[in-house]
């Protein structure tokens, strides 16, 4: 049965004479997760999943959307007249070529112009234009929406120089130095997290993404900060001043902007900027696409925030290992009356107990058998399963802290695992730590190193549908350009980026078996320098996340010596750490969970497994 909300879009487009309507998940600022006022394509779609495009004619729907989502798509959009289209495989076409197929000759192809990003619209337009069609930048979905959530304006709040470690001003130097060495006049920033950490500010404006809706425009002698100026306190407001910094409406920036870009060079990113933006440029504006100067400099921790962030995990790790501890003692009592839900709430009760901490991450993964082989997965009344002791649970979740941003995955045993189980469990657990402990030149990127964390499952001939690992921001958004971990070279994509000292990366292989479980074990790894010798500089990692692994999941004859001695090494880390936060039963069972495996003792003992 058709969505009502697909039926009233329809309507509207025939009553405009619009041919298909492209809905993408984004903002005016291509953030990752949207806001609610701009989450038109779940409006449309029902479909919940943090990325996909939705497209409809008068009589098709399609809904494009990566593996993460394969599972949840399928089960979300049953019923619902909308095709999904599963971006990477195989006779599955791109969005643009399915639309050149669909817009009738002539057509008008229409989307709003501050949700599609300029590189998505130039494609659109060459979809269009080859069917003798054109493009209108409107809002239609807005035109149907009833009782759509107003634009968030939460206070605005500043990050001191004790948590960024650089002043605003200082960051604005930087980037002016690569404005003038570009030979740009002005630079127009668009994203939120980009604009946050150059103005050390932050905001609650997007769930669990730590930012505020604004436009910035650098000029050599002049900063414009758009914003909703009744979320910036008068002492905010003051401080910004004293930088130099003008305060100008949000609401106001597309109509104020031809004006500061007419006839000047424009450094902006096609990648992130919107259609809207790029048509809003003044008579003679002149652009110098490159990435934002930002994206880089925010992703190289200084020491201070490296410093911050660290603590932030030590707290993150406290309240994830109790977590930990009480869900083992719920065990003992089977269980009873625990679900994915209160056990996802259970692990966030935990988190409010830890000093500065402000909210979620993310939205928590926690899904047990089954619901694990959905990637990301989100319990809900309707899908929300009871905990048994079978199998496994994973619990993949983060925290906002002001002193930096946590993302952990565990995967936990609740009960009897069959040997499959625990060799898959042991593979996943095998490719995090040999990633974690490489050691490496300077000047690689993480598609040099992506196959370490994959060639256990490889050889098993196992593989997982997402990148090993992305960068996290520092009391800002919990996936950051430009480092990654992937596999695949892409053309100018985040694996060019090279991994620098100071970046912080995830390292999070997995295994998913649809309708059977799913297994992922994720830390974070801050990159830093090691040895500097004749043949350049090394690199290497270290563990911010310091959490127990489940030992029960783990099949110690698939683990070489060198696995066993990296396990041991970083148990030994946690426990150093997180000792001092417990006392009595907590400790023993840390002490138990962190214990050293021994081979020979365990040879001594007549055991063939350990535990």
């Amino acid at each position: 049965m058709e969505r009502k909300e697909l039926s009233d879009l329809r309507a509207l487009m025939e009553e405009k004479g619009i041919a298909v309507c492209v809905v993408p998940t984004a903002d005016p600022h291509e953030s990752e997760y949207p806001g609610a006022h701009f989450e038109a394509r779940k409006y449309l779609s029902g479909f919940t999943g943090s990325a996909g495009t939705l497209a409809v004619s008068g009589d098709w729907a399609g809904l494009w959307t990566d593996a993460r989502y394969f599972l949840q798509a399928e089960a979300q959009l049953s019923g619902s007249g909308i095709t999904l289209y599963k971006i990477g495989e195989k006779q599955v076409p791109e969005l643009a070529q399915e639309i050149r197929e669909r817009l009738p000759e002539g057509g008008v192809l229409a989307y709003d112009g501050r949700t599609v990003n300029r590189r998505l619209g130039e494609r659109l337009r060459e979809a269009a234009g080859q069917k003798n069609g054109s493009v209108l930048l409107t809002d239609l979905p807005g035109q149907i929406w009833k009782h759509r959530p107003p634009l968030s304006a939460e206070p605005v709040f500043e990050m001191p120089l004790s948590l960024s470690g650089e002043a605003r001003a200082d960051k604005i130097s930087r980037i002016r130095e690569v404005m003038e060495r570009e030979g740009a006049q002005i630079h127009v920033v668009t994203t939120l997290d980009d604009i946050a950490w150059i103005m050390n500010l932050r905001g609650h404006d997007v769930p669990c993404n730590p930012v505020f809706f604004s436009y910035l425009v650098i000029g050599l002698d002049q900063i414009r900060l758009f914003v909703q100026k009744q979320a910036v306190s008068a002492a905010i407001r003051e401080s910004l001043e004293e930088d130099g910094v003008i305060l100008e409406a949000y609401e106001d920036f597309y109509g104020v902007l031809p004006e500061l870009t007419a006839g000047k060079t424009v450094y902006l990113d096609s990648r992130k900027a919107n259609e809207q933006v790029f048509g809003c440029l003044g008579q003679g504006a002149e652009v110098i696409d490159r990435p934002n100067p930002s994206e880089l400099m925010k992703a190289v921790k200084n020491e201070t925030e490296i410093a911050n962030i660290r603590l932030a995990h030590r707290k993150d790790a406290a309240a994830v290992t109790r977590f930990l501890y009480w869900l083992k003692k719920q065990r003992e009592r089977g269980f009873a009356g625990v679900t994915e839900l209160s056990a996802g709430e259970k692990l966030e009760a935990f988190r409010r107990e830890q000093e500065h901490y402000l909210e979620p991450s993310f939205e928590t993964i926690c899904a047990c058998g089954a619901n694990g082989a959905i990637v990301h997965y989100t319990a809900s009344e309707e899908t929300n399963t009871a905990l048994r002791p079978e199998g496994f649970l994973l619990v993949d979740s983060g925290g906002q802290y002001m002193e930096g941003t946590t993302d952990i995955t565990r995967t936990i045993v609740l009960g009897p695992l069959t040997a499959v189980q625990k060799k898959h469990f042991t593979a996943v657990l095998k490719g995090m730590l040999a990633l974690g402990n490489a050691r490496f030149l300077y000047g690689c990127r993480g598609v040099n190193l992506d196959y370490l964390a994959r060639e256990p499952l490889w050889a098993m001939g196992l593989d997982y549908r997402h990148g090993t690992g992305h960068g996290v921001g520092h009391l800002l958004n919990v996936h950051e350009s430009p480092n990654s971990f992937r596999w695949k070279c892409g053309a100018g994509g985040a694996d060019s980026a090279v991994l620098e000292p100071g970046m912080v990366t995830s390292d999070e292989p997995g295994v998913y078996l649809a309708g059977q479980y799913g297994i992922r074990t994720e830390n974070l790894l801050l990159c830093r320098k090691a040895e500097e010798n004749e043949y350049g500089q090394f690199l290497e990692f270290e563990f911010l996340t310091l959490v127990p692994i489940d030992l029960e999941g783990i099949d110690w004859t698939e683990m070489e010596e060198k696995d066993i001695e990296r396990l041991n090494r970083y148990h030994q880390k946690v426990y150093e750490t997180l000792a001092p936060c417990f006392s009595g039963e907590e400790l023993a069972w840390l002490a138990e969970a962190t214990k050293p495996f021994c081979p020979e003792k365990e040879k001594r003992d007549g055991r063939e497994n350990y535990r």
